[in-house]
């Protein structure tokens, strides 16, 4: 690298900065979040909400996919940003080399080997009579193409870390205007069903893939594929920073699956559905906290390797400030249009709707809370503080989660399920204000900073 080189973020303010990140990675994730919307609309309008319940319930092997790259791809993409606040763009260049070869490797794997028992993997998943053959034909073509948009995720990751957030968003803007336009040229036009839905996405993962690749036509980018070793050091180190993201999208994976079956315990096919509908609207929400949090990422992480700490800390600042403020617009919005979003989605029956319409009012709460843990796990991950991440994560969407999920249904029938989430996500905020409590408590008696 040029030593007169200057990254841009050392010329631009911190709100600037932010700003400039979270504008188009926000954008970007909506227009994901307004492709899976139209997806379940279409869905649910042309083959009904059994197909919607069955898509719902196969969705857990598209999530895994995604965590895998998140999980590398998160990983790599925070060391490669603190690598190059280091000024060390070789080391960094090594890291973009490897992260992109094992997510290769490792979705390959999976895929191929999950299909070898994928009708025994369907039933573990909650599927039953009605659901099974929906859920099939979805998963059939997931596990075999699913490294395409793989490979995808994580490169859109990569170039935002690499300085070009709009060249990420506009791939993301390709994936879902296409997902769009494929999934109604085969669900309505050859009718192809639920297979056709599951062949858009990778079509349309790979259109987003080509759009990605023209920044390694910029003079700006730095993303180069090199020669490397195997550095057992360093792979541990993308591992262990990647791993509270592959956890977030597990998570999701055990969030569908647990309410799955809880519901379907108690209310059949039909609370399967209403939670269905209910998944397609948070999906939503959880892009946007993504984006906001993905935002700030690339800024934490070259401030933290440039140590520049004060930037680190404004920066996270702004972010936990513009999550709150979208917790609360977004539980007003939700709370006044809960009957007209499940409407949307298709004539269902009184039970399937008057299920999801309680159960939006109930989860929604969560959003309170859930922006500013995932900007505070984006923080700690960012800093390297692995242990803390892990802990947030895996606290929200598994840990209490699973255990209010459990628990609270046998007393409150449907309405604990409901509240599970919200619950789950007040009680992680409240240790990582505790956790901070205790660090300040350490930090006044030992006279240290701790990280």
């Amino acid at each position: 690298m040029n030593t007169n080189w200057t990254h841009p973020l050392e010329r631009q303010s911190v709100g600037k900065a932010f700003v400039s990140y979270l504008v188009p990675s926000v954008l970007g994730m909506l227009v994901i979040a307004f492709n899976f919307i139209i997806d379940g609309i279409m869905v649910g309008h042309k083959l009904g909400s059994t197909a919607l319940a069955g898509i719902g319930i196969a969705s857990p092997v598209y999530t895994l996919f995604v965590a895998m790259s998140l999980w590398i791809g998160m990983g790599g993409a925070t060391l490669y940003s603190t690598y190059m606040g280091k000024k060390d763009p070789t080391t960094a260049k090594q890291i973009f080399t490897k992260s992109i070869t094992i997510i290769l490797l490792i979705t390959m794997v999976i895929g191929y080997t999950a299909y070898t028992f994928k009708d025994k993997l369907v039933y573990a998943l909650g599927a039953n009579t009605e659901t099974f053959p929906f859920a099939e034909d979805y998963m059939n073509i997931i596990l075999l193409f699913g490294f395409v948009f793989t490979i995808e995720n994580a490169l859109t990751i990569f170039v935002r870390n690499d300085g070009n957030p709009n060249t990420s968003m506009y791939a993301q803007i390709t994936f879902a205007v296409a997902n769009i336009v494929l999934n109604y040229i085969t669900l309505y036009v050859l009718e192809w069903g639920v297979r056709g839905v599951a062949i858009g996405t990778i079509v349309s993962a790979s259109l987003a893939l080509l759009v990605l690749l023209t920044h390694f036509f910029k003079k700006t980018n730095n993303l180069k594929l090199t020669r490397f070793k195997w550095n057992a050091k360093l792979l541990a180190s993308i591992v262990l920073i990647g791993f509270p993201s592959f956890l977030a999208e597990l998570g999701m994976s055990v969030f569908s699956i647990s309410h799955n079956i809880s519901l379907d315990r108690i209310a059949g096919t039909d609370g399967v559905a209403s939670f269905t509908v209910l998944n397609y609207i948070h999906g939503v929400v959880l892009l946007a906290f993504l984006g906001l949090a993905s935002a700030a990422q690339p800024l934490v992480s070259y401030y933290h390797g440039a140590k520049q700490m004060e930037r680190e800390k404004q920066t996270i600042r702004l972010a936990s400030r513009t999550a709150l403020a979208c917790g609360v617009l977004l539980l007003i919005v939700v709370q006044l249009g809960a009957p007209y979003f499940v409407q949307i989605f298709g004539n269902f029956s009184d039970s399937v709707t008057d299920n999801a319409v309680y159960g939006l009012r109930i989860f929604t709460f969560a959003y309170l809370f859930m922006g500013i843990n995932f900007v505070m796990s984006t923080y700690f991950q960012s800093v390297g503080n692995a242990k803390m991440a892990i802990w947030i994560t895996a606290a929200r969407e598994m840990i209490i989660m699973v255990a209010l999920i459990v628990i609270l249904p046998s007393f409150l029938g449907v309405t604990g399920v409901w509240l599970a989430v919200p619950l789950s996500e007040m009680v992680v905020l409240v240790t990582i204000g505790m956790y901070y409590k205790k660090r300040s408590i350490s930090e006044r008696i030992n006279g240290l900073t701790i990280e």
